[in-house]
């Protein structure tokens, strides 16, 4: 007769749906450079606290390293936008604990391209000969004006 496995731990952790790599692409989906940083240049790593109640919502948060400038705040408005699953815990209402590290990263400025944004051309078609000395001119001579414009 075979014995059934025990679970190696009493009560299960709490998983994000999908994976710490859903986690990390959520994270950077949801955040938002915030102005005041942005303006002074600032970058770094914030580190917070959070507990995940039985429910998998995040319930309080706290800043452990922070940067300042708006970016603890950006990342506490993050990090309570995350849900988890929790298997059942045998009937505990159970709290759990985390730790997590936001990166702020400075966006990269788009190369300013060769290009100029709109370039215009205009292109005057003419009589090939020349009016013979002692002609009268024509009003119109029946040439041609195109304008072309490239642009986005």
């Amino acid at each position: 007769m075979r014995k059934e496995k025990k679970d190696k731990h009493f009560v299960q952790r709490p998983a994000y749906p999908g994976g710490p790599k859903a986690m990390q692409e959520f994270l950077s989906r949801q955040l938002q450079y915030p102005e005041e940083a942005l303006r002074n240049g600032i970058e770094g790593t914030v580190a917070i606290r959070y507990e995940i109640d039985y429910k998998g919502n995040v319930t309080d948060v706290q800043v452990l390293a922070g940067l300042g400038h708006g970016c603890d705040e950006e990342a506490v408005r993050i990090a309570k936008l995350l849900r988890f699953n929790v298997p059942p815990a045998r009937g505990l209402k159970v709290l759990f604990h985390n730790t997590l590290k936001i990166h702020f990263h400075l966006p990269k400025a788009a190369p300013q391209s060769q290009v100029p944004s709109e370039v215009q051309y205009n292109y005057v078609a003419a009589p090939a000969k020349p009016p013979e000395e002692g002609a009268k001119p024509k009003p119109d001579s029946g040439g041609y004006s195109y304008t072309v414009t490239l642009g986005n």
